[in-house]
């Protein structure tokens, strides 16, 4: 095999996609991974790094174009972090994602299973219904009102946003025009200096905005004036709102809001639904996918009228309330308070009264709900980005529904879950996509999983603790669930001992390494740099480091 060199051209044939959405190639065996590639086109490629698994590359020239590529049709495509896929047609999207899916599903979770659909999205442009613009200085212009540049805190000017609505555009500009006209200063994260953050715009199906500015203060100066050209400029302006942010964070909302003109919320439907949507409130920002992606999770929930339904992380409850009209009962369960509230006002405003919503953490919820002698029939979840925890999934399984579904925004997490609960004696049934988040790298999922026979024989064990790797008993994610996660996003193997002398690095080992060399003159190979790097990410993924 011969040796690939930084800075190497070679000619690669793409086969395919990584999780990321990168073409994949090989060159005498070792895997490339080429950013903007396409499936089945023939690159000419510059090497950017070589690893001892993989090599990552830059397209010099497309030799043989594949008939899915197309012209980027944003000016800021490949400088915004947001749009990952602008570069292929909206159909071999749809082909990716599905990939990306199924590979998970098979490579992390170990099932051999076809997605039953990919449910593309009708439109895919000016889908999102809520904007969060970061502000910051611009040495040349005074300001920029954009987005962040990919995995940078570099704001990128950006007047227009294809996948934004075009209300939400206009008060970016307004907000700009403003800033220049009367100098006002934007806040830098260096100094913890300046007065604006971000703007928020909310946009609903009647095409009103309601506008939240966060600013580094309690006031603003030329309030009134902003107030004027908002309105002015967005006459369906319902309500404009300031956020006040003084802390040292990347979060974006603070805690205290003050309402500069007319109200604090705006009304929108779902499902038919209606829901009050205050600033921080959560709300699917595409509707149209969000409910194609509820009919999908009610229909594998097989509802009759007479189940149980208890759906855990239930945000403001709109999955809830979308079982609910199915179910004889719906309990939701959200650990933030004011998620809760704004649950039960939903519920209320929707007129059901078969739907309760309880504030408490999963494991908390479950013993309520067996103290109150209830067993549900089906649990729905719907986990942020870093998927279930252990104690939850340990609480699903005590409550023992005889249907489980999961909606997923992370391919790789759920194919985790799926495999845990599985243990637990639950078996992957059905399986489908909805792309809520075109032209980015975003996919979610939805699946169905059913109570399997168990059998109940019991089988006297014995061992010995005494070589067993305790790895996967620490707090955190577990060695496999760290190799799983390298794998499936960077697609380089490393080994326990690679994870180890990182996370001895991070100063998280509270015992010595269990490959520890026996000879105290035993050398030890040291982790690669970009293995490092590659594990580094998958600990801040899980929440093992800053």
């Amino acid at each position: 095999m011969a040796e690939l060199m930084k800075n190497q051209i070679c000619t690669l044939h793409m086969d395919g996609y990584t999780s990321e959405g990168d073409g994949v190639g090989r060159i005498d065996g070792r895997v490339v991974f080429v950013k903007g590639a396409l499936r089945g086109e023939t690159v000419e490629a510059r090497i950017l790094k070589v690893g001892k698994a993989a090599a990552w590359g830059k397209i010099k020239r497309v030799l043989e174009p594949s008939p899915a590529r197309v012209e980027p049709d944003c000016p800021y495509y490949g400088k915004c972090g947001g749009c990952r896929l602008r570069h292929m047609t909206y159909e071999e999207e749809l082909v990716y994602k599905r990939q990306r899916v199924e590979d998970a599903l098979r490579r992390i979770g170990g099932f051999d299973i076809t997605l039953d659909e990919m449910l593309g999205a009708a439109q895919p442009e000016r889908y999102r219904n809520k904007a969060a613009f970061p502000i910051a200085r611009d040495p040349k212009n005074g300001v920029r009102v954009g987005f962040y540049r990919e995995r940078s805190h570099d704001v990128i000017d950006i007047p227009a946003c294809r996948i934004q609505s075009d209300q939400a555009d206009k008060a970016g500009r307004i907000v700009r025009k403003w800033m220049h006209k009367y100098n006002i200063s934007a806040y830098d994260e260096g100094s913890l200096q300046g007065l604006m953050r971000h703007l928020l715009v909310r946009t609903n199906r009647r095409r009103e905005l309601l506008i939240c500015v966060v600013a580094n203060a309690d006031r603003l100066p030329f309030e009134a004036e902003l107030v004027h050209d908002l309105t002015v400029g967005c006459p369906k302006t319902v309500g404009i709102v300031l956020n006040t942010n003084t802390a040292d964070t990347n979060v974006i909302l603070g805690r205290t809001y003050r309402t500069l003109w007319g109200t604090d919320y705006l009304e929108d439907r779902l499902c038919g639904l209606t829901f009050r949507l205050s600033v921080p409130s959560f709300f699917q920002v595409n509707r149209d996918q969000a409910e194609v992606l509820y009919q999908r999770a009610v229909a594998f929930a097989g509802l009759t009228g007479a189940e149980t339904v208890v759906d855990l992380y239930c945000g403001t409850g709109t999955i809830t309330l979308a079982m609910a009209r199915q179910a004889k009962r719906a309990i939701g369960v959200e650990v933030v308070a004011p998620a809760v509230r704004d649950a039960r006002e939903n519920a209320a405003r929707n007129g059901f009264d078969n739907v309760e919503f309880l504030c408490a953490d999963a494991g908390e919820a479950a013993r309520q709900l067996v103290k109150r002698g209830i067993q549900p029939d089906v649990i729905c979840v719907d986990p942020p980005r870093k998927g279930l925890e252990r104690p939850v999934i340990d609480a699903m399984a005590a409550m023992a529904p005889r249907r489980i579904v999961y909606v997923s925004c992370d391919p790789a997490t759920l194919a985790r879950d799926l495999k845990l609960l599985g243990e637990q004696g639950y078996r992957l049934e059905r399986a489908a996509a909805v792309d809520m988040f075109p032209r980015t790298g975003h996919v979610e999922t939805v699946v169905q999983l059913s109570k399997g026979e168990i059998n109940s024989k019991k089988v006297r064990v014995e061992f010995s603790l005494e070589n067993m790797d305790m790895s996967g008993f620490q707090k955190g994610a577990t060695y496999g669930q760290i190799k799983d996660y390298v794998k499936e996003h960077t697609g380089l193997s490393v080994s326990s001992l690679y994870i180890a002398q990182v996370k001895q690095k991070y100063g998280i080992i509270e015992r010595e390494c269990y490959n520890k060399p026996k000879s105290e003159n035993a050398r030890q190979p040291q982790c690669p740099p970009e293995k490092e790097t590659a594990i580094t990410e998958a600990l801040r993924w899980f929440k093992m480091i800053e």
